[in-house]
């Protein structure tokens, strides 16, 4: 493997280890795969990797479920070739909408199932602050999957104006969202 391309392929390894979506070694594919200027076959990226073909194919295969490399067909072989993709754009629609959003949406599921038990004003004032905040980030992520301006000041300030502080109340004032981040609870 040449030098640049062994450096970013590590590189962009480490970075998929600690992303918690990736492995190092998806990581390690993707930045040997995105340098290179022709497909390369299962056999030639476990070569340049030096990982077993086993391993290296299971690893695509979560790469294409992710749909940050795509199986193409390469004329006269009868090989499964591999390229990078290179639509940032989608790739991120896509770890947003099938990660990021999941989560948000269970976080809100879990807030409703809660409201609906007896909750003491300060427990049903912290529920709605959560709600109200994951809410608005979840139309800041619909925003950005479909192309459009997301503002973070306007979704944080309809929503900090909301949270309770220490007293269990609700404050008017726009408080700074790293207000309560020492409040005891």
């Amino acid at each position: 493997m040449e030098r640049l391309t062994g450096i970013f392929a590590d590189g962009i390894g480490a970075a998929a280890a600690t992303s918690g979506i990736l492995t190092q070694l998806q990581g390690r594919i993707f930045g040997l795969l995105y340098l290179q200027p022709e497909p390369m076959s299962l056999d030639e990226i476990t070569d340049e990797l030096q990982q077993s073909k086993s391993n290296v194919s299971v690893q695509i295969r979560g790469l294409v479920d992710w749909q940050l490399v795509r199986q193409v067909r390469v004329a006269g072989s009868r090989r499964d070739h591999y390229v990078a993709a290179t639509d940032f754009w989608r790739v991120m629609q896509e770890i947003l909408e099938r990660r990021f959003r999941w989560n948000l949406r269970q976080v809100l599921a879990t807030v409703a199932e809660a409201e609906r038990g007896d909750a003491s004003d300060f427990e049903r004032g912290r529920l709605t602050a959560l709600r109200d905040y994951f809410i608005a980030v979840d139309v800041g992520l619909s925003a950005f999957s479909r192309g459009e301006p997301m503002a973070p000041e306007a979704m944080r300030d309809s929503v900090v104006s909301r949270i309770p502080i220490e007293d269990g109340t609700r404050s008017d004032k726009r408080v700074p969202p790293t207000a309560n981040l020492g409040a005891k609870e």
